[in-house]
């Protein structure tokens, strides 16, 4: 007899959203689509990708989004296509339609080629993507027409703000879920990574079936809702039925939702890379600037030896650092110039910046608690009840010019300003 092998394929499909999304990171989402922001020197989706070559059965790649007007997305997708020698493809929205209605109107794409199942991620998470594992638990324990959600653990407080999963804790079915609960559901949280089955489909398609039957019935005359959300409609509907199941992993896992929480995930994927790419890391070295910890330095970048960086900084293309600068848990955007003896702390600089000499920048760490291993980044808004901003990270805009001798501390400087004085705990118009 003919032995015959079936090789099983999978795709990854990236949820990137849209412009309408992603304000909590103005003003830098004002130049770049958030998915492309540089984080510990590579764009967001970049991390993702990386993960997901990894694993030998992927045979596609394929972002879903709204981005309409750009061509950033698609200039990204075929650089990435070339870059790791597997099709990476951009599906544009006509409008947002939901973590389940986009994947949902883009099925034919998704299922072409018959693949076994398909990871779906969020763009807008930090994580170590143990993909393989996630795999390995999906193929054991989930049906055909089953999801895997990856979960982790928060603390009793901050478990409100996520999506919250209880469990078996022996067969790790999902037996309820609730999105942002009002009181404490789990302390397992979801963290937007997931594997779905292809039949899930089926799921989504009488999901929609009745919406569009509830809305024939009571406003006819109404525009059909097409968004449905994977978390609240899909998910949230098959809990407790036996389709789901949790994964949990203890590995750092972290959301970026705002611009404060980029700081925090550049430091999480620089770690990373100390371990899988120490090549991508600088060192300190005779003729070289003094190096604390992680730092990543584009090559076109230039550093005077006497400047001192680190931990935890990301020097973009082009950036230019004179003598005696001091730059610390800051990512430096592409072209900045930092001047003579300028210090940089807890900050975000804009593309084609400039800081004075003598000039301090200098932000609120926004980290989680050290002390408690299940503490997350903070999702506060920018303003606190009394409209007054909450302590965060100093971003500078694109273009921002800081004169020398001043210090700006804790504020946002929108883009293309030129500052005259000191500014403290201030949205700079």
């Amino acid at each position: 007899g003919v032995c015959q092998l079936t090789f099983l394929s999978m795709k990854a499909v990236i949820l990137v959203g849209g412009p309408q999304k992603g304000t909590r990171f103005r003003p830098l989402s004002l130049e770049v689509p958030k998915p492309l922001f540089p984080i510990a020197g590579q764009p967001m989706i970049q991390h993702h990708i990386e993960a997901c070559v990894q694993v030998p059965e992927l045979r596609e790649i394929i972002l879903i989004g709204s981005y309409g007007t750009s061509d950033q997305m698609r200039r990204f997708a075929q650089q990435a296509q070339k870059e790791f020698s597997i099709p990476v493809r951009y599906l544009q929205e006509h409008e947002s339609l939901g973590t389940a209605g986009g994947i949902y109107h883009f099925r034919d794409q998704i299922l072409a080629g018959s693949p076994e199942c398909f990871f779906l991620l969020n763009c807008d998470i930090c994580c170590n993507f143990p993909l393989a594992d996630l795999l390995k638990f999906h193929r054991e324990h989930t049906t055909d027409d089953g999801i895997t959600m990856m979960g982790t653990e928060a603390n009793r407080k901050q478990a409100v703000n996520y999506g919250c999963i209880v469990e078996n804790s022996e067969t790790h079915e999902v037996l309820h879920y609730v999105e942002k609960p009002e009181t404490f559901v789990s302390n397992v949280i979801n963290t937007g990574v997931y594997i779905l089955s292809p039949n899930t489909f089926h799921h989504m398609g009488s999901i929609f079936k009745q919406n569009y039957e509830a809305n024939y019935r009571e406003s006819p005359m109404s525009p059909v809702a097409d968004r449905i959300s994977l978390e609240q409609d899909v998910i949230s509907l098959l809990a407790g039925t036996g389709k789901i199941h949790v994964y949990k992993t203890e590995r750092f896992w972290s959301q970026i939702k705002t611009a404060g929480s980029a700081i925090y995930a550049n430091r999480l994927y620089l770690a990373r890379f100390r371990q899988s790419s120490p090549e991508r890391l600088s060192a300190s070295g005779e003729g070289q600037p003094t190096i604390i910890g992680d730092v990543r330095i584009h090559p076109t970048a230039e550093v005077d030896p006497t400047a001192t960086l680190g931990p935890n900084v990301y020097v973009g293309p082009g950036v230019c650092i004179r003598a005696g600068a001091r730059v610390k848990e800051s990512i430096l955007l592409d072209s900045a110039e930092l001047m003579d003896h300028c210090c940089v702390l807890h900050s975000i600089v804009g593309w084609h910046c400039i800081v004075g000499q003598w000039a301090r920048v200098e932000g609120f760490p926004c980290d989680p608690n050290p002390n408690d291993p299940l503490a997350r980044v903070s999702s506060d808004s920018v303003f606190n009840e009394e409209g007054r901003l909450n302590p965060s990270i100093t971003i500078l805009g694109k273009g921002v010019s800081i004169p020398p001798e001043v210090i700006v501390l804790n504020s946002i400087v929108l883009p293309h300003k030129e500052l005259s004085g000191c500014y403290k705990n201030q949205i700079i118009l």
